[in-house]
């Protein structure tokens, strides 16, 4: 029996279907409106964010048909010849809509050739053309191209976004979820609408009608909050030996040490959050299981000389040097080395 995978099944239909990307919806909509379509759209934005989506709400809203749609993974189409194929192609009027669209995703991975290719058709294109760009690493797209279209920068979803998807969704398919679980699967998703379904949907196979925590964290190899309990407490008690042991739990179980700093770092900013502003953080914890929730508010009242917002910088560092390190747990080692004093 063949499964929709969630993010294409709950696709948004219609711009006003997007989520978070207010100021791409009102612009467009209103040059729809006003018929003020623009020859050339850039979308750009991280891995998940609703890019590609959006191309294929925009021309259908144009009222383009199937067969006048056409879609180009640049990442398998990077040659100039695939651009001249286009540009020989564009000429010629839709075969029953009033504009041929042209959707190009990851466009920056197109050669030199081909960007030059591009820009020829994109400097004197048809009235009955659109191109829709998409690319996850804008800075990749030479400024010609990009100052010939219309850019929009879509925003990574927030936290309690996602969590509102994934309890959504979850409900959706009459799935009872626990305390914490959309928290932990938003954290995981990382920014992304459609790595969040993903995560609720390959946790769903195996749960029976409810998600609970422990499953979340089985089925997606992250670091259970135990030890992130335990690696918080340790620094609080500025004990280092304790913390690195904890990261070295971490490696003896095959679990990401990468993803034991997100979670840190997420835990030790609401943490800080209680100690400074509760009102703010009071939105932070809704969500979070009741055992969760007693651990934040019990450590912001520690008193501790590493609690403080030096440390967390240091976390945010640690994560993006994670990015380059060839030896995965060696940023948060030298993280904790730092934040508790021993920088030998």
């Amino acid at each position: 029996m063949e499964h929709t995978a969630l993010y294409r099944k709950y696709r948004p239909e219609a711009l006003t279907d997007l989520i978070g990307q207010d100021h791409i919806v009102a612009s467009i909509s209103g040059a729809l409106k006003n018929d003020k379509v623009a020859h050339a759209y850039l979308l750009s934005g991280s891995r998940g964010t609703g890019k590609t989506t959006t191309a294929r709400i925009l021309a259908k809203a144009l009222g383009t048909s199937a067969t006048d749609i056409y879609e180009i993974d640049a990442a398998s189409h990077t040659g100039v010849d695939n651009i001249r194929e286009i540009r020989e192609n564009v000429g010629s009027l839709p075969f029953d809509s009033k504009y041929k669209v042209y959707i190009i995703d990851e466009v920056h991975m197109l050669s030199k050739g081909a960007f030059n290719a591009l820009l020829k058709t994109l400097e004197e294109p048809p009235a009955h053309a659109v191109f829709i760009l998409a690319t996850t690493e804008l800075e990749k797209v030479p400024e010609t191209i990009v100052s010939r279209c219309q850019t929009f920068v879509f925003r990574r979803p927030s936290e309690a976004v996602l969590r509102e998807l994934i309890t959504v969704t979850a409900k959706k398919e009459k799935v009872a979820l626990g305390a914490g679980v959309a928290d932990l699967m938003a954290l995981l998703a990382n920014g992304s609408f459609r790595d969040a379904l993903g995560t609720l949907q390959k946790v769903m196979t195996v749960a029976e009608g409810k998600i609970e925590l422990s499953d979340v964290e089985r089925i997606t190899g992250a670091p259970s909050l135990v030890l992130v309990r335990d690696l918080i407490e340790a620094v609080a008690r500025g004990a280092l030996s304790e913390a690195l042991r904890v990261c070295e739990r971490a490696r003896e179980d095959n679990l990401s040490t990468r993803t034991l700093l997100d979670l840190v770092l997420h835990t030790f900013r609401r943490i800080l959050l209680v100690k400074v502003s509760p009102n703010v953080a009071k939105s932070e914890m809704e969500g979070l299981s009741a055992e969760e929730q007693e651990f934040i508010t019990r450590m912001a009242k520690t008193e501790s000389l590493h609690l403080n917002s030096q440390s967390l910088i240091t976390l945010l560092d640690a994560v993006s040097q994670s990015k380059y390190a060839v030896i995965e747990s060696l940023p948060l080692e030298l993280a904790l080395m730092k934040i508790l004093g021993k920088q030998e």
